[in-house]
This record gives C-alpha cells, sequence and structure tokens, in this order.
C-alpha cells in the first residue's frame, strides 16, 4: 500500500498550514490563485495523476474558480460530496501581527511571547498548547485539508464509494462558488452516472453563545435573506420644512417595525432564528447642503427556517403597510396642527409594481438603460446596486412619491433541514459514538447558525416561492443568480461535521489540534465507511 502523504497527524497539520498560508482573502487576487493551488496539490497523488480530467476548475465570475475532485470507485454508484470553502475575511485587526496571519505556528509561537496582550479566554487556550492561531484554520481551510485527507485514502485504500470533493470561493460574501458549482454538480451525476448519498460540509463547530465550548455537528443549515427598502419623500429647503417630507423621516416608520419584530421568528425542532435586524440605512445625499434628503434607503436581515422569499415578501410588505399607515396618521395630524395640505400619503410599492409601471411609462429601453447605469458602478456591490437601480427608477417616475419601495438584495440563502432522514439519525448517532471513543460530547443542532454553502442543495419549494426573489431582486440575471432548479435535483441529505474552534472572524480565530488532526480524521473515516 503506497504510503499516505496526508494521514498521520503531523502531515495533515503541515497540509492545513500550507493552505492557510495561501491567503485568499474574498474578491483580492489570492481568492483567484487558490484553486489552480489546490489541484495542484492533489495531483501529487497517484489517482490523479492516471485520472487527471477527474480535477476540473469551474468559473465562478471575477477570475475565481470552484474545484471538483472526483474520486470515482469502478463498482460504486454512490457518491458523497465533500463540500468546503477557500476564501478567508480580511486580517487588518491583527494589528503588528498582520504579517503572520497567515502562518499559524509562527503567530502561534509569537503570541506566546506576551500571552497577556490576547482576551482571558483566548489567553487560557494559547497556553494549554492545544490552539493553533491564524486567519483560515478554523473557517475553514481545516475542512479542506481533511477532505483532502479522506480523497487521498478513499483512493488509495480503494474504498467501494464514490467521493467528489467541493471547494469554492466567495462563500464569505455571495456565495457565487457554490452556486457556480451547483451546475456542475448535476453536470458531474450525469456524467458519470452518480448517485448523491450525502452532502457533507466540514465547516467548524460554532459556538452557541460566547461562553459556549461546546461541540456540534448540524443536520441542516440556518437561512438568510435581505428585504430592502427605498423611501423616497419630498425635497424642500430647511427653511421650508413642511414643503417637502424626508426619506429618514418615511424610513424610522419602517425600520422601527422590522428591528426585533417577532413576526419573523421561525421555531422547528426546539431551535428558532434570530429576530430581524437593520444592516444598513442611509440617505443619498452625496453632499451636505442645506435641500432636506429626500431619498434613503434600508437593509433588514431575516433568517429563515421554513419561509420561502415569497412568505417573506409578503410578511415585509405587511409590516411595511402597518408602519406607512401609522406614518400617514401622524404625518396628517402634524398638518392639521401646521394648517397645511401636506405632500401626500406615503404607499408601498413591491419592486415589481415600480418595474412594471417604469416600463409602462418609459419604454424597456430606457428602462434598461437606468438599470444599466447603476450595474456598471464596479465600485458598487450588489446591494448598492440593486438599491441605485429602484433609486434611478423613482427619479423618473416621481408622481409615485411619496412611497416606501420594497425589494430584496443580495444574498440569498434557502434554509436547508433534513434531521429526520433516516441516514442522518444514523449518521449522528454514529458521530456521537465515535466522539465518546475520545471521551469527547457531541451534540446535534437542527440549523447551522453560521451560514453555509449547503443552503443550495436540496432545494424544496412545490410552490414556486423562489419567484417573488427572482421578480424583486433588481439585480437578478444580471449581477445575481441563484440555480434554483438545478439546487432542487440535487436531492439528497445534508451533514456538516467539522472541527472544533473559537472565535471566527477574529484576531483570536483558532483551532483545537486534537479535535483537528486526531479525532476528526478518525470520525469522517468512520462516517464515510459507514455507507458503503
Amino acid at each position: 500500500m503506497s504510503k499516505l502523504l496526508w494521514g498521520p497527524p503531523q502531515s495533515l497539520r503541515a497540509l492545513l498550514c500550507e493552505l492557510v498560508s495561501w491567503d485568499s482573502i474574498t474578491l483580492t487576487e489570492g481568492e483567484t490563485t487558490f484553486a489552480p493551488r489546490v489541484l495542484d496539490k492533489l495531483r501529487e497523488l497517484k489517482y490523479f495523476q492516471e485520472h487527471p480530467s477527474h480535477l476540473q476548475l469551474h468559473d465562478a465570475g471575477l477570475g475565481r474558480h470552484a474545484v471538483t475532485a472526483l474520486y470515482k470507485h469502478s463498482d460504486a454508484v454512490e457518491t458523497v460530496v465533500l463540500i468546503s470553502h477557500f476564501d478567508t475575511v480580511q486580517t487588518e485587526e491583527y494589528g503588528s501581527l498582520q504579517p503572520l496571519a497567515y502562518f499559524p505556528e509562527e503567530l502561534t509561537q509569537k503570541l506566546m511571547e506576551n500571552p497577556s496582550d490576547l482576551p482571558e479566554s483566548a489567553r487560557i487556550d494559547l497556553e494549554t498548547g492545544k490552539y493553533l492561531f491564524g486567519r483560515g484554520t478554523m473557517d475553514m481551510k481545516m475542512g479542506l485539508a481533511l477532505h483532502m485527507q479522506l480523497l487521498e485514502k478513499a483512493s488509495v485504500e480503494e474504498w467501494p464509494i464514490n467521493l467528489v470533493l467541493t471547494t469554492v470561493p466567495d462563500e464569505e460574501v455571495n456565495s457565487a462558488g457554490m452556486r457556480a458549482a451547483v451546475t456542475q454538480l448535476v453536470r458531474l451525476r450525469e456524467e458519470f452516472g452518480l448517485t448523491y448519498k450525502l452532502f457533507l460540509n466540514s465547516e467548524p463547530s460554532f459556538s452557541q453563545n460566547p461562553t459556549d465550548i461546546a461541540e456540534y455537528i448540524y443536520s441542516g443549515t440556518i437561512g438568510k435573506i435581505m428585504p430592502a427598502a427605498l423611501f423616497y419623500g419630498k425635497e424642500t429647503h430647511v427653511g421650508e420644512p413642511m414643503k417637502g417630507m424626508t426619506a429618514n423621516y418615511i424610513a424610522s416608520y419602517l425600520t422601527q417595525r422590522m428591528e426585533w419584530n417577532s413576526l419573523f421568528r421561525e421555531t422547528d425542532h426546539g431551535e428558532s432564528t434570530p429576530l430581524p435586524v437593520s444592516l444598513q440605512q442611509k440617505d443619498l445625499k452625496m453632499s451636505y447642503s442645506t435641500q432636506t434628503p429626500y431619498r434613503a434607503v434600508s437593509l433588514y436581515n431575516v433568517f429563515l427556517f421554513k419561509r420561502t422569499a415569497s412568505e417573506i415578501m409578503d410578511l415585509f410588505e405587511q409590516v411595511a403597510t402597518e408602519a406607512m399607515d401609522a406614518l400617514n396618521t401622524d404625518y396628517q395630524e402634524i398638518c392639521q396642527r401646521e394648517k397645511v395640505k401636506g405632500v401626500g400619503t406615503v404607499k408601498v410599492l413591491r419592486y415589481e409594481q415600480l418595474l412594471s409601471y417604469a416600463n409602462t411609462k418609459l419604454g424597456a429601453e430606457e428602462v434598461e438603460r437606468l438599470k444599466q447605469e447603476a450595474l456598471v458602478q464596479d465600485d458598487w456591490d450588489d446591494r448598492e446596486k440593486s438599491l441605485r437601480i429602484v433609486d434611478n427608477l423613482m427619479i423618473q417616475c416621481q408622481e409615485l412619491a411619496p412611497a416606501t419601495v420594497i425589494l430584496f438584495a443580495p444574498p440569498y440563502y434557502p434554509a436547508v433541514n433534513t434531521s429526520e432522514d433516516p441516514l442522518i439519525i444514523e449518521a449522528v448517532k454514529l458521530m456521537k459514538k465515535s466522539a465518546q471513543s475520545f471521551e469527547n460530547k457531541i451534540d446535534q443542532i437542527h440549523y447551522f447558525n453560521g451560514i453555509c454553502d449547503l443552503s443550495y442543495l436540496n432545494y424544496e419549494d412545490d410552490g414556486n416561492g423562489w419567484t417573488a426573489f427572482e421578480n424583486n431582486t433588481p439585480v437578478w440575471g444580471d449581477k445575481y443568480s441563484i440555480p434554483f432548479e438545478d439546487m432542487a435535483q440535487l436531492k439528497g441529505p445534508v451533514l456538516n461535521v467539522g472541527p472544533f474552534g473559537k472565535d471566527a472572524h477574529q484576531r483570536t480565530e483558532r483551532l483545537h489540534v486534537d479535535s483537528a488532526f486526531v479525532e476528526m480524521p478518525v470520525m469522517l473515516e468512520t462516517l464515510l465507511k459507514s455507507l458503503y
């Protein structure tokens, strides 16, 4: 039997440190060069030297690529898809230690010189010698390293099951990598006659609260959607305030009703979604003047378990309508008090209604030109472009004002849960038993609370609830899309089993070395071998 390159704990640790050293912050050059480096690394395996066509890159936009690596056993049909992401968040918070953020061994040793500089919990962990610090150690290059180890071992030992390693960019922003990979997974299934038995992610175990040190496995992942609004009032001079209506005044009514609104809370399997909050609120004045701000925008974060985009849009419209009713009542009283007529009643419009109105008034060609004005702004992200498209249309349709235009802004992560699947029920029992062999305890959580790429698998929506997202997302089809139909074809249970770590996206991000290099390799191998 061939010697394993990444089998022993020390070799796996070296592989992780090499992967971490390839910095791959989302939307940087490092993210574009990472995928080819992974391919080169996998080419060190004899199996891929003999089957080079089983290693593939897939365009994910902006020069980035997703990677698929297929180990195909000649007699096997059943297949496990191993999912990870390789992009990371920025490293500015490391301060003077930023040059070491991608070198876990060196960073951990350097932190030992002044442990008191760390928060107490991180200092205690550092001094145990059981943690490896660094950007991407926990979230989530260790998951990729574990999958590469599994791929090597399966190919050398000729496990009678197929594996498709799938590692993607852009999970931390828009999941462009996974959305591109979905279509390729459908193609691979058809090309090689695969049956997808399990979609296995290895995102790390996330704490449930700041003092939580328990370890978890996840049989689903929480969803996320972003209702947004453009508020269009009436401009005036500050010296004549009653001749106008500020967009900030309009926005305040909706934001107060969206923040922590329990109508959006969902409960399933004894777990609940966090309450919604605003992620951004700003007026669109580009500079100071004594003209009042008459256009403003807001983004709201909503988490999902079962609801579709259509259900969220209906609920959002209900809340927006109630907010504007309250505003109109208050505003009428103010107008009566000040003995003025006022600028009108604030109405609520969906983006699709505004778009239809604009097409009728301006013509499709002019509407497309107004959309492109926003879409070509390279320094704007998809959220800003979405809001600016609505703004461009409303400027040309001011007769609709005062108004609140409601819409969706990217990204959208559907929720997925397969806790009741018989395979998952048995897998969870097996993982708990396997953890006990290391005198460890693992609990099951039904929805991963960190947002992950499993959202784009096993999609179920009998009522086409996703169409509300398509119809009310201004950048849909131009800068952003979701392959809902392909997602629905990738039927199969989902599970997340990953190493224990702490403080993802913080300068104290760290990985538990025993969990990563000793326990998790055995647990994942045990899981895969139970499937054949």
